[in-house]
């Protein structure tokens, strides 16, 4: 199957010769007069939002134009030519697709001297994938978001987002996967880490993926964030210093720097922050929950020339986290967790690093190809003192990201290739005080790689009417070996004048399993316990997804329904009473959804109003069937599941955010966020818990934050997070220092100080 699916592939690309770049779309339009005769000679001049990133065009004796490879993001039109007034109009870029625009000029008069201004119509009729787009302008004003290890910026914004456990879930699953800017960075630890990809203040714009992917996207069920990086293009030689201090003795601050010319542009920062409080505490009142971390990102776009454009992105960073404990041996949650966390000092030291580096090679405005190779590093470190347990969990990968893409007639045709070899060291080690166990002491070496190859076509009939069909073929090595070859195919339809887009998608993906594994002594401490190992497979998911976007003047409604069916759905678990993890495989799951989001203008001069809401109903069904399994598996008493679904760990079935930007007179600026969850879904019903419903307890809290611009050089903000310090149980299951609540109120205040290098 493998070796077929690259045959077919092979025409193709000695076909187009070029690649797809996945941050990227493209603008296309004609010019013409109130007659609707076109104009040739127009100037077009297409800037980004928030940075001096500009293209620059002339329409041809049609009235024609197209600017091929447009990073994402939002950007102001502006179009001029002897004789007609100046138009400009906004319009929002979405990866992977194209904008069409008609552009109508109007006569010039001999008072007229102001410029007309319209916003298009923000509906993506290219793509059957609901897209939330966020930029560097709601990070920063979006109360928490600007924070090194904060996800707000996500949370806020996507519908059935949230954190639980320190660790974000989407749509009902873990799997999520970052690109930056457009690479994919592969990481199979799944539940290693809680530190950040990316420092949000080094994002331009972020482009979230929820389900229904093409088949270039890949196969991350659950989310997709890809990230467009500062590049320097909104800096002239300018620098940004961010202090913060507020409770908690926290501060998180960053340095950074940026210019650019017409061909070169740079960005470069540096970042510590620290806090008293850092995971999701045990109890209410946090305990031995510092953390702290530094860490740098670099960020290079060189202009070779029109066809040709080199992009380097890469970080470095190192995190600590103090594991939280539960002061009170004797409390209902330690009786439930069976041992006193209160006497634990646990401490996770995490490192990670990066680099993608882009050459972007432009045929014709239809032509288009990428090259990008990639090297990702991954450390999580667990020490508990007391306990003597050390689990060190260190990932290399190395890679390549590469694809192609061409337009002939009505046909957007893309294919590509994506793979990488990993090489896995996880050691663990272990000391039994109370001599219950001989020592353990493991160090499994493990290497695996991953081939992935797409063909994929978008076909437009007619102007209104989008068909995409396409597969993804994998191969994955390394315990096992597994080949999956998974159609996916859409609809995009767009009503006339009323402009609504109705889409859906069916679609399979596959998902490569991590490769961590038990051996040695510490397989004999699990087969003491009741538990063998059996590797781990790959999740198998299939999905079919309804939506619909409508727009009205300027705001946009989003509004889609999905099941997900998986096979082996993947999950952790704890080895032993501890906080360290191994990945498991459940039998089966099923998650149903309906998600809604409601977005007012981008680049609005009042501000930016934002709604997301989910009703979910993740389940689960069957047994463990990879990782450590229940043994012998046919026990009653120890390996017993309950008949039919039950509800996943950590599902939640209503999450609503309802939020607002705004911006003030006398350059000032207020936002708001009001978050709701019904509660998660109860890990513990039986007695001493309290809780004896299927759900834990629902709760809300409101975060507000005001600034102010003083000239050009400093803005100054405060920010209360959950104002009313509403406490809730989020999750009583045994994970990073055994239950969690919800993050007490924090204030901070932040300075951002600008100037010239």
């Amino acid at each position: 199957m493998r070796k077929l699916s690259l045959f077919l592939l092979i025409p193709f690309l000695l076909l187009a010769a070029d690649a797809h770049a996945t941050i990227f779309g493209s603008v296309h339009g004609i010019v013409h007069d109130p007659q609707h005769r076109p104009i040739a000679g127009a100037r077009l001049t297409l800037r980004a939002g928030h940075s001096a990133l500009t293209f620059s065009v002339v329409s041809d004796r049609e009235g024609a134009f197209e600017i091929p490879s447009v990073p994402l993001g939002d950007y102001i039109v502006t179009v001029t030519d002897a004789g007609f007034a100046d138009l400009q109009q906004t319009i929002t870029v979405n990866s992977d697709s194209t904008v069409m625009l008609h552009l109508q000029l109007t006569l010039a008069t001999v008072k007229q001297s102001v410029t007309a201004q319209t916003t298009a119509d923000s509906t993506n009729i290219d793509s059957v994938t609901p897209q939330t787009l966020i930029d560097r302008i709601d990070i920063a004003q979006t109360p928490g978001a600007d924070r090194t290890n904060s996800l707000a910026m996500i949370i806020d914004y996507v519908p059935g987002a949230y954190m639980t456990h320190d660790m974000l879930h989407m749509r009902g699953g873990h799997e999520l996967s970052w690109l930056i800017d457009g690479v994919s960075i592969p990481d199979t630890n799944i539940a290693a880490n809680v530190g950040p990809a990316i420092d949000p203040k080094d994002i331009d714009t972020l482009e979230v993926d929820r389900g229904s992917y093409n088949a270039s996207l890949g196969d991350r069920t659950y989310g997709v964030f890809n990230v467009v990086p500062r590049t320097g293009f909104e800096r002239n030689r300018d620098a940004e210093l961010v202090l913060t201090a507020g409770s908690f003795y926290q501060t998180n601050d960053q340095l950074s720097l940026g210019d650019h010319t017409e061909k070169f542009a740079w960005f470069a920062s540096l970042n510590a922050n620290r806090s008293n409080y850092g995971l999701q505490p045990a109890v209410s009142a946090p305990l031995h929950d510092a953390e702290n971390g530094y860490g740098g990102f670099t960020s290079l776009v060189f202009n070779h020339d029109p066809a040709n454009q080199l992009r380097l992105a890469a970080q470095a960073r190192a995190d600590y986290y103090q594991i939280p404990q539960d002061p009170d041996p004797n409390d209902w949650q330690s009786t439930v967790l069976g041992y006193a966390t209160s006497q634990l000092y646990d401490g996770e030291h995490e490192n990670d690093s990066y680099a993608a580096l882009t050459w972007l090679h432009t045929f014709s405005p239809k032509t288009v190809s990428q090259l990008s190779p990639f090297f990702h590093f991954n450390q999580a470190d667990y020490i508990s003192k007391p306990n003597a347990t050390t689990a060190d969990e260190t990932g290399f990968y190395t890679g390549l990201q590469s694809s192609i893409s061409t337009t002939i007639a009505n046909n957007s045709l893309s294919a590509g290739i994506y793979g990488y070899a990993q090489h896995e060291s996880d050691y663990f080690a272990a000391t039994f005080n109370d001599g219950s166990n001989p020592p353990v002491n493991t160090n499994p070496v493990i290497t695996a790689g991953v081939e992935e190859t797409f063909i994929e076509d978008k076909y437009k009939p007619l102007t209104w009417l989008t068909l995409t069909a396409g597969e993804r073929q994998s191969h994955f090595s390394g315990a096992i070996t597994e080949d999956a070859l998974y159609p996916r195919i859409g609809i995009a339809l767009q009503l006339p004048k009323l402009n609504w887009v109705f889409r859906a998608f069916y679609g399979h993906f596959y998902q490569p399993p991590p490769v961590t594994t038990l051996s040695g002594s510490l397989l004999n401490y699990a087969n003491t316990n009741g538990l063998s190992y059996v590797p781990l497979h790959g999740e198998r998911n299939e999905e079919h997804q309804f939506g619909v976007q409508i727009p009205y003047g300027g705001w946009l409604l989003d509004a889609d329904t999905f099941t997900t069916r998986s096979r082996n759905f993947l999950d952790h678990q704890n080895i032993g009473e501890s906080s360290v993890f191994i990945p498991v495989t459940v039998q089966g799951a099923l998650i149903q959804a309906w998600e809604l989001t409601l977005r007012s203008p981008r680049l609005w001069h009042f501000g930016q109003a934002h709604l997301s809401y989910s009703n979910q109903l993740a389940q689960q069904i069957g047994p463990v069937t990879g990782g450590a399994i229940c043994d012998p598996a046919t026990d009653p008493d120890a390996c017993y599941v309950a008949p039919g679904y039950s509800a996943l760990d950590h599902d939640q079935r209503d999450t609503l955010n309802v939020g607002f930007n705004g911006n003030l007179p006398y350059r000032i600026f207020g936002s708001f966020n009001v978050y709701y969850g019904s509660g998660f879904s109860n890990g513990y019903q039986d007695p001493p818990s309290p809780y004896s419903g299927p759900y834990l307890p629902s709760h809300a809290t409101t975060d507000l934050a005001l600034g102010k611009d003083f000239g050009e050089r400093y803005t100054v903000s405060i920010t209360a997070s959950n104002v009313s310090n509403t406490r809730v149980l989020l999750d009583n299951s045994l994970t990073f220092g055994g239950f969690h609540y919800n993050d007490p109120r924090q204030l901070y205040a932040e300075l951002r100080y600008r100037f010239k290098f």
